[in-house]
């Protein structure tokens, strides 16, 4: 019988086991390795405990990458694979939010993880915990691959025809990950992009720190400090650290910010006043000086709270009491709530880091997610060189390779001796 080894109790790693057993039809021996006590840890904080598991605009602008080209002919497969109906043909019922995010019906993650632990037993699809991966090895006698792993009860070595390696990447740590996905497939002679964290917020080198906690809508940009240019915007929720910026339009601004690709001197511009231009805003200023008192703090009432507006009327220079100030003030004002600039932008951690950036270089796996010149050898998912937006991209991603690659390996046959 063939022995197929997922490598990775995550959402790739699931997916590609519980679709390897449907295409083997009880024709292959399937085994789940992973190194936490229960599989699916990080799949249970996704989308806030609700799991966006897909995004009904998937399109490739929406993920990073150094290889845009290899994205879109292997995001067409996913896309092909269609995790979402392969999910509703398992008996997920889903719904879809204002934005295109798609969540199970009852809002819960562990009613997703729940469902394909359901399916993989059905099926028959052994899945082993408290198992760290030591080793992988081409097996030059027999064929196949040689995986060691260490257990409690010591070191072990599995044979395999088909070996999938879905461990991820350094992001999220405290769900286990440690970044062996990504050192594996570069033990296996892959080429590698840098990795980052990813989605994650951003530290400034000067941050407004009594603003901490503060939240605003707006629109955030990604400014190359070099020169100027405008690399990127997002509109949403921004919110106040004491070490600098965070919120969903931050997260996704990272992504930009690659080793080698990302600008020299990253800037984020805060535009606190979108649906005015910077003339009108200016006039919206001076008009209220006579409506209200005289105070800074009085004149962002209905506006800005008023600790972020007292922090905006200092940052553009201007003193306390709003009546002695000439009408040049409202212009000057209006520009730094148009353009409010953090500069000196780092990521912050792992820790805080929703996925990893960088990995395999997608030019190294085919369409089927194989690794190019070793049949039955497969990466999936966070330990590849591809990195999606919120929203669900993520786990498309995730999911659909997963799916790929499982049947793929259901499919192979052991080379005659």
């Amino acid at each position: 019988m063939q022995q197929i080894l997922i490598l990775g109790g995550g959402a790739a790693g699931l997916a590609a086991a519980l679709a390897a057993a449907q295409t083997a039809e009880g024709r292959a021996h399937i085994t789940v390795l992973d190194k936490n006590a229960k599989v699916g840890k990080k799949l249970l904080a996704t989308g806030n405990g609700r799991c966006n598991l897909d995004n009904r605009d998937i399109t490739p602008e929406r993920y990073f990458t150094s290889s845009p080209k290899a994205l879109r002919r292997l995001l067409s497969a996913v896309d092909e694979a269609a995790p979402l109906a392969w999910f509703e043909s398992l008996g997920l019922y889903t719904r879809t939010d204002e934005a295109g995010r798609v969540y199970p019906y009852s809002n819960q993650a562990a009613d997703v993880l729940a469902l394909l632990e359901h399916h993989l037993s059905r099926l028959g699809v052994e899945v082993r915990t408290g198992c760290t991966v030591q080793s992988l090895s081409q097996s030059q006698s027999r064929g196949g691959y040689a995986v060691q792993i260490e257990t409690e009860a010591g070191r072990e070595t599995l044979r395999a025809d088909a070996v999938i390696c879905a461990m991820g990447g350094d992001a999220g740590p405290q769900f286990g990950t440690d970044g062996f996905g990504t050192r594996f497939a570069a033990q296996c002679g892959g080429r590698m992009a840098p990795l980052y964290p990813c989605l994650t917020a951003l530290q400034c080198a000067h941050p407004r720190k009594p603003l901490a906690g503060i939240r605003a809508k707006g629109c955030a940009s990604l400014l190359d400090g070099a020169d100027g240019r405008v690399l990127a915007r997002e509109t949403g929720e921004v919110q106040f650290t004491e070490y600098g910026l965070s919120g969903i339009c931050i997260m996704q601004l990272s992504g930009l910010l690659a080793p080698g690709r990302g600008p020299k001197r990253p800037v984020a511009a805060l535009d606190l006043f979108p649906a005015l231009s910077e003339t009108g805003l200016a006039a919206l200023f001076a008009q209220r000086v006579g409506l209200l008192g005289s105070e800074a703090a009085e004149f962002w009432l209905g506006l800005l709270p008023a600790k972020l507006g007292r922090a905006l009327w200092a940052d553009a220079g201007l003193p306390e009491n709003a009546r002695a100030l000439p009408a040049s003030a409202w212009p000057k004002l209006a520009a730094t709530a148009k353009c409010w600039r953090f500069e000196g932008l780092t990521p912050c951690g792992w820790k805080q880091a929703q996925t990893t950036g960088g990995g395999l270089l997608l030019d190294e796996v085919e369409d089927d997610f194989q690794f190019k010149g070793c049949p039955g050898l497969y990466f999936v998912g966070e330990t590849l060189d591809c990195a999606g937006s919120c929203g669900g991209y993520n786990l498309h991603w995730a999911f659909g390779s997963g799916i790929i690659a499982g049947r793929a390996a259901a499919k192979l046959r052991k080379k005659k001796k």
